[in-house]
């Protein structure tokens, strides 16, 4: 078996993906490609790697046995592949980074230019996404790092926290409501919001915090991104909630809008720096990682 054959890499992001299609995304070809590799190894081993179901694919029992002898082998070669090219201790290489839209005006040429100083042969790869959507690439291997979200100030564990955020009530600039600078939980209540759908991770902590205190949300319209959230409130169509980073770019710049802090409880939200699981981890990617957290501490 040839062990640093490229459709080992195949076979491994199938396997741990369990769907051609989610493997091809992931690795950037065409379905059918991913098929005809996967097919030849087949003809080589001469038995099933995988069972097709109604919902991706699945291991066969052979095709267990081969996963487990493969991976130690894969993982092997990339650390062995980094190694040669770091002998000289200098980060080489690509590194794929998601960013959070609120993150792009104040974060992303800041994160380029101390990037291009420090690591001129580390090449970026810098990505927008909501952090639903990070997420679901950081799983499929599709990024190496990427910005996250967290409500509440306690991520999980493990997790490199890179700052806490309080959030804020938008709206006209100008309007009442706003005009104290802070605005409690139960009068934001029964203002006209406009909020994520569900099953947005903010919108059911908001659900859930006003079902605890006997509240009830008024929704007047549903977005799920800020730039359009916050046009809504401009245009009197209800008060949007930003994190006070999005705040920075979205508000403050905003002549049209103004903010108020939430509080009775204050909400945070906290960004952390999430890491894939299905891609090596190199000199590169370490590295950049550091640079992000230093850039945030900063």
């Amino acid at each position: 078996m040839p062990i640093l054959d490229p459709r080992w890499h195949l076979f491994a992001t199938v396997a741990q993906l369990g769907s051609l299609t989610r493997a091809a995304d992931a690795l950037n070809l065409p379905q059918s490609v991913i098929s005809r590799q996967i097919g030849q190894l087949e003809t080589q081993c001469g038995a099933r790697l995988f069972r097709r179901t109604g919902r991706g694919v699945v291991l066969t029992d052979f095709g267990q046995t081969v996963q487990q002898r493969i991976l130690p082998m894969i993982v092997a070669a990339d650390q062995l592949a980094d190694a040669i090219l770091t002998t000289n201790g200098i980060p080489i290489g690509e590194v794929h980074v998601g960013l959070l839209p609120s993150s792009i005006p104040s974060f992303a040429g800041q994160l380029f230019r101390a990037a291009r100083a420090r690591f001129p042969k580390v090449r970026l790869h810098l990505v927008e996404g909501s952090s639903a959507q990070l997420e679901e690439w950081l799983a499929a291997g599709r990024l190496d790092l990427a910005l996250l979200l967290r409500e509440g100030e306690q991520p999980e564990p493990g997790a490199v926290c890179l700052r806490g955020m309080a959030l804020d009530l938008i709206g006209p600039a100008g309007d009442a409501a706003l005009a104290a600078g802070s605005i409690s939980f139960e009068a934001m209540c029964d203002l006209p919001l406009i909020l994520p759908a569900a099953p947005h991770v903010l919108r059911k902590r908001l659900d859930a915090l006003a079902r605890a205190r006997g509240l009830q949300l008024a929704v007047a319209m549903e977005a799920d991104t800020i730039a359009l959230q916050k046009e809504l409130a401009i245009a009197g169509a209800g008060y949007a909630l930003v994190a006070s980073l999005a705040q920075t770019a979205a508000v403050a710049a905003d002549a049209r809008l103004g903010a108020a802090r939430i509080v009775q409880p204050e909400l945070l939200r906290t960004i952390v720096l999430g890491t894939t699981q299905h891609r090596p981890h190199t000199l590169a990617t370490r590295s950049v990682a550091q640079l992000i957290a230093a850039l945030f501490a900063a």
